[in-house]
C-alpha cells in the first residue's frame, strides 16, 4: 500500500516559501573551533624534548660535554631532529591560530580521540 493511494502526503517536512531563495543565515556561520589540547600538548612535548636533544648533541660536537659520550652523538642529533621538526611545526600553527592570523586555524592540527 502506498502512502499516496489514500491522499496522505504529510511526511513531516514543511515547504519553503516561494519568495525565499532557500538559504538561511545560519548555514553560513562558522561553528566555534574546538581547541585540540592533547595534540598541542604532544606538539609542545616533541618541541621541548627535541630542542633539548639537539642542544645536548651540539654540546657533544663542540666538546663542552666530555668526549667519552661521543658514541651517542649521532643518535641524539637524529632523534632530536625527528622530534623537533613536527613539534615546531604544530606549535607554530597553534600559535598562529591562537593569534588569529589569516589562513591559520586549530582545524589544521590533527585531533586525537
Amino acid at each position: 500500500m502506498s502512502r499516496f493511494r489514500f491522499g496522505r502526503t504529510n511526511n513531516g517536512y514543511t515547504q519553503v516559501p516561494n519568495d525565499d531563495s532557500g538559504f538561511c543565515d545560519s548555514q553560513f556561520e562558522i561553528p566555534p573551533q574546538k581547541i585540540p589540547w592533547k595534540a598541542i600538548a604532544l606538539a609542545s612535548f616533541l618541541f621541548i624534548v627535541g630542542s633539548v636533544l639537539l642542544t645536548v648533541g651540539t654540546l657533544i660536537v663542540t666538546g663542552h660535554i666530555d668526549t667519552k659520550y661521543s658514541d651517542r652523538l649521532w643518535p641524539i642529533i637524529l632523534l632530536g631532529c625527528i622530534m623537533f621538526l613536527p613539534g615546531a611545526y604544530h606549535v607554530r600553527i597553534a600559535y598562529y591560530a591562537y593569534k588569529e592570523y589569516p589562513g591559520y586555524s586549530f582545524a589544521d592540527i590533527p585531533e586525537f580521540e
